[in-house]
């Protein structure tokens, strides 16, 4: 009886550690399994310098093109009114007639003037060969003298009375008063019947050339001294067109591309800033002129590496803290200077090296120090992440990975 307990108790000892056994192997890491507990999975991209365009803002005012303010050359009555407001006009086109008849009786006066000395001109030029041939037989010196004075005071009151004819004509046109560019008519400033003055400080309408358009940016002059430092450094490849875009007050995006036409060679005394003129086409005069607009400059290129927006946060020093992994698998904080944004990315230039593991998914609650394994991913539109297929080859995800920073 004795034996069979001893049999008993052996056999159940050896059940006991086959099954302790068992349980050890059930609590550690099968070979090839997944991390343990204590890392972490983590989406990671791999950085890579690039060409980012360098985008400025600026803010702007729409000048006009053109701009004449329409006064009167004569004295006169306005009789007639020669456009309709609002409308497009040529070059010469007739806008106010005012009343001529005064102007019209000069002119007949001094054409009467200029028969009058046509006519004397031949007697007096007759007189005078007539003198000059008989000389020293029937007339003397001084009849020759006297006869040459004579055709000389005919030319002279001729041309003063074409002179006169001239002038008097001319302002016979100024009358019909005619627009001096092609542009927009405003609406009148003066009503039929109403006497007007040459040279009299009130217009009588405006005409403005809204097609193109002008549009003056201004900067300030420490950011325009910065850029040039950049660019002569090398930091910065400047393009050979300085173009722009505008956003307009209501928030639209115009649809049109501005290029510069002049920069100011002084700086505002009051403000400190530098004044750029871009010019725009206009056809549709979607851009009127005394307008406030955002304006979207690119004056050029620079290396820089492009951090998702997702990827960290900004601190109270200004400074954007990431994370990233190291060389022993671990999380990392870094801290970067970013130089603006650009689609949805951060824009740095420094702190970073090509092909570094930066966090972009799961870094939430994360602590520098905690052990990760890293997965590629790419970011979506949307913002979300899409692990990167393993069988794909690390030039092929990096160029999805580019891809998508620069979406």
């Amino acid at each position: 009886m004795k034996n069979d307990n001893r049999h008993w108790f052996k056999q159940s000892l050896l059940v006991i550690a086959l099954l302790a056994s068992h349980g050890a192997q059930a609590d550690g890491p099968p070979a090839g399994g997944p991390p343990t507990a204590q890392s972490r999975s983590v989406g990671i991209i791999e950085v890579e310098q690039q060409s980012v365009p360098i985008i400025v803002e600026l803010p702007g005012r729409s000048v006009a093109y053109e701009q004449a303010n329409i006064r009167p050359r004569v004295e006169g009555v306005v009789i007639e009114k020669l456009y309709e407001p609002g409308k497009l006009v040529e070059k010469g086109t007739p806008l106010f007639q005012l009343d001529d008849s005064t102007y019209q009786a000069s002119v007949a006066t001094y054409e009467a003037s200029v028969a009058e000395a046509e006519a004397d001109l031949p007697v007096k030029q007759a007189a005078y060969d007539r003198a000059k041939k008989l000389e020293g037989s029937g007339y003397t010196s001084d009849d020759v003298d006297s006869a040459k004075s004579s055709l000389a005071s005919a030319k002279a009151t001729l041309q003063t009375a074409e002179a006169a004819l001239k002038y008097a004509r001319t302002q016979l046109s100024w009358t019909t008063i005619t627009a001096p560019i092609q542009g927009i008519v405003d609406v009148s400033d003066v009503s039929l019947g109403d006497l007007v003055t040459a040279g009299q400080s009130d217009n009588l309408t405006t005409v403005t050339t809204l097609d193109p358009i002008y549009v003056d940016m201004v900067a300030p002059v420490a950011e325009v001294l910065k850029m040039r430092r950049n660019i002569e450094k090398g930091l910065v490849q400047e393009g050979t067109k300085l173009s722009a875009s505008l956003q307009l007050s209501n928030g639209e995006t115009y649809q049109g591309t501005g290029m510069l036409v002049s920069s100011s060679p002084t700086v505002s005394t009051t403000t400190g800033v530098v004044t750029a003129r871009f010019q725009f086409d206009n056809p549709d005069h979607v851009i009127l002129p005394g307008m406030f607009i955002q304006g979207t400059l690119q004056p050029g290129t620079q290396q820089a590496y492009l951090i998702p927006q997702r990827a960290g946060t900004h601190g109270a020093d200004g400074k954007l803290s990431v994370f990233v992994v190291n060389d022993e698998g671990k999380a990392e904080i870094v801290k970067l200077d970013t130089l603006g944004s650009y689609n949805n990315n951060w824009i740095v230039t420094s702190g970073l090296t090509a092909h570094q593991q930066l966090i972009v998914d799961g870094q939430k609650n994360l602590v520098e120090g905690s052990d990760v394994d890293p997965v590629l991913v790419t970011i979506q539109q949307d913002g979300t992440t899409v692990d990167v297929d393993p069988a794909d080859s690390s030039a092929s995800a990096h160029s999805a990975q580019m891809t998508q920073l620069e979406k």
